[in-house]
């Protein structure tokens, strides 16, 4: 594979502009809109997903358009950052809502959706947002339908148009068309893809010598010429165009035209095609846009691009949503070289795990984590006190404000907390600017293992915030009867897919030396064996290693089962401090290991005389602040001797 385009001339590889969405799906598939009773939320408009795709792709992009000053408006602009988009020309209209579009799967290739966009923020788009220097700073414009059909965004997009060519920059034209965003068809026709108008070809029309790439269907190019057929439309477009065009033809491919165009509509370029299920359409276009542009402003042949444009589309044919499930390009690498057995992409586990570990919300390098989700532990500590259970929750406030104490606002921490104590923990934590948190499931000792409060777990997760890593405990050993670990494995494995399924990561403790010997190879023959059923998680929590050797086996087997996997965070049990610290040491060799989760060594002696009465809130949160920094600072000093 080709690398990114170096763009030594310009900051940005491209700027999209125009719409700008909150997409709602519904979540029951095969069902009439009118049915539908949960939606998923994801950034949509073409512009939008394209800015995104492109950047999944390596490309540096941006998106220049409005959004609303609300939550939806804030959340497009969050996952543009989140995605590596720049939003330097996302302007706020503090008048306007962000437009919604509300979809539904109800049989293969057919979607209706319900624009939203009664004066909608990105239709407020006007000259005033389009800056010289930062339209100049990219090596391409990209420029969509719609916002031809008012004269506020045509302005728009054509002082763009004319900023890049003034500047040597590209144009590229996606022809966009939607009937009903013209006015020639009612709400309810948002599918419709074509409704023959000279008013909008005319507009259209006229923007096709300033091209450089000239993207549609086969309706579209017809729309954007005037003609009544594609072959006549790709003539009419030559005629006033020398762009390369790209005629889009669903699952037939693609076909490329970057000279005269002959008689027949075959007579052109074509990329590799991939037999894939037709899953839904919508978004499919934009993910071949993606793919279209990395290879065409990478100096690849049109060809290479035309492929790579096909790949893409067929991700997005394959799967629900739009700009979430288009391919990152290790995905996509990992595609185009070895395939897949399936033609339903979302089948293919191999390839679901490379699209979700290299879409992960946020990178977390290190992790230093107080535990405080003990439920047994502090229920003993309580009772022998003489309090009410519901001081538990009242201490575990308290751990939270330690951390954050410790944290002070760094990144890299992180807390564990249940959700039978912690229900107000965890309201705290949200008002700290924390890494992670990590929520246990697991009914505390139970081997088998067996869930907290249902065994329904997908259930109970889907309530979840997005941003919560499940955490499991399982007390497994490789010699443990076979009978004992069929149970625990199914389990495990069961909580693995839910996991996937709702998208939360999922943290998985193993702890093998309470129940038999902890030797080099036990914990990796362990993990080998979670490995051979499909378990990847995205964190290992395991014991300190009795030696090196142990940790270069277990690193080993996560390399070579799941290289994307975040690594392995050390667990405490309730060792003291010193041996802690030497369990850090044991680790400096061991790239895998990434952090620490410890809570009993921190927490367990001031909540004991914290129940007691004999310290107050103040003195606990100090005591338990102290101990974790003590042991943030060995951990952090460990790393710096390493890298010195």
């Amino acid at each position: 594979m080709a690398n990114p385009p170096d763009g030594n001339t310009a900051e940005l590889d491209v700027i999209t502009m125009g719409r700008a969405s909150v997409d709602l799906y519904g979540q029951q598939i095969g069902s009439r809109l009118e049915d539908i009773t949960s939606f998923a939320k994801s950034v949509g408009g073409c512009p939008a997903n394209i800015a995104i795709g492109t950047a999944r792709l390596g490309l540096r992009s941006a998106l220049l358009t409005r959004v609303g000053d609300e939550q939806m408006g804030r959340f497009i602009r969050e996952q543009m950052r989140r995605e590596g988009v720049s939003v330097d020309g996302l302007v706020t209209d503090k008048e306007r809502l962000t437009a919604l579009v509300l979809l539904a799967v109800e049989e293969e290739g057919v979607s209706p959706m319900i624009f939203v966009r009664t004066d909608c923020a990105d239709m407020a788009l006007n000259p005033d947002d389009v800056d010289e220097a930062f339209v100049a700073s990219a090596r391409a414009v990209v420029v969509t339908g719609t916002h031809f059909s008012r004269p506020n965004t045509e302005a728009a997009q054509r002082k763009a148009i004319k900023i890049a060519k003034a500047h040597g920059r590209k144009v590229v034209f996606d022809i966009d068309y939607r009937p009903n965003l013209w006015g020639l068809a009612g709400h309810a026709a948002g599918f419709e893809r074509y409704v023959k108008s000279d008013r909008v070809s005319s507009q259209l029309k006229s923007v096709l010598p300033d091209c450089d790439l000239i993207v549609g269907t086969e309706e579209e190019i017809m729309i954007a010429s005037g003609a009544d057929d594609p072959l006549s439309a790709l003539k009419a477009i030559r005629a006033v165009s020398q762009a390369t065009i790209v005629l889009k033809r669903g699952a037939m491919g693609c076909i490329v035209y970057d000279g005269p165009i002959s008689d027949d509509l075959e007579d052109g370029i074509v990329g590799k095609g991939f037999p894939i299920e037709v899953f839904n359409v919508l978004g499919a276009g934009d993910a071949f846009m993606s793919g279209l542009l990395r290879g065409w402003l990478g100096g690849e042949s049109l060809e290479t691009a035309a492929t790579w444009a096909n790949a893409c589309g067929a991700f997005a044919v394959s799967r629900l949503l739009c700009s979430p499930e288009y391919p990152t390009w290790a995905e996509l690498t990992y595609f185009l070289y070895h395939g897949s057995p399936h033609r339903a992409l979302r089948k293919d586990e191999t390839i679901n795990t490379i699209h979700w570990a290299t879409t992960r919300r946020r990178e977390i390098p290190s992790l230093m984590a107080l535990a405080i989700d003990h439920r047994v532990q502090l229920e003993e500590a309580a009772a022998a006190a003489g309090v009410d259970a519901k001081k538990i929750g009242q201490f575990k406030v308290l751990a939270v404000k330690a951390a954050a104490r410790v944290a002070n606002g760094r990144d890299g921490y992180g807390m564990l907390i249940d959700e039978k104590h912690g229900r107000d923990a965890m309201f705290e934590f949200a008002r700290h600017p924390f890494a992670w948190l990590g929520r246990p499931v697991e009914l505390p000792g139970s081997r088998p293992l067996r869930f907290e409060f249902s065994q329904d777990i997908g259930s109970q997760l889907v309530e979840w915030p997005v941003e919560h890593c499940i955490k499991c405990l399982c007390f497994y050993h490789p010699d443990d009867p076979a009978a004992l670990k069929l149970e625990q494995q199914e389990k495990l494995r069961t909580l693995f897919e839910a996991a996937r399924k709702v998208g939360r990561e999922l943290l998985v403790e193993i702890i093998a030396g309470k129940h038999g010997p902890l030797a080099e190879d036990t914990v990796p023959r362990a993990l080998e064996e979670l490995y051979a059923l499909g378990i990847k998680p995205d964190w290992w929590k395991l014991e300190p290693q009795s030696s090196a050797a142990a940790w270069r086996r277990i690193g080993a087997v996560i390399e070579s089962n799941d290289p994307l996997c975040r690594g392995v965070v050390l667990l405490g049990l309730e060792a003291p401090e010193n041996e802690l610290v030497q369990a850090f040491r044991a680790t400096v060799e061991a790239p895998v290991v990434k952090g620490f989760a410890v809570g009993r060594t921190i927490f367990m002696e001031p909540a004991e005389r914290w129940f007691a009465g004999k310290i107050g809130d103040e003195e606990a949160i100090a005591e338990m602040a102290g101990r974790f920094e003590r042991l943030t600072s060995a951990w952090l000093a460990e790393r710096s001797r390493k890298a010195a």
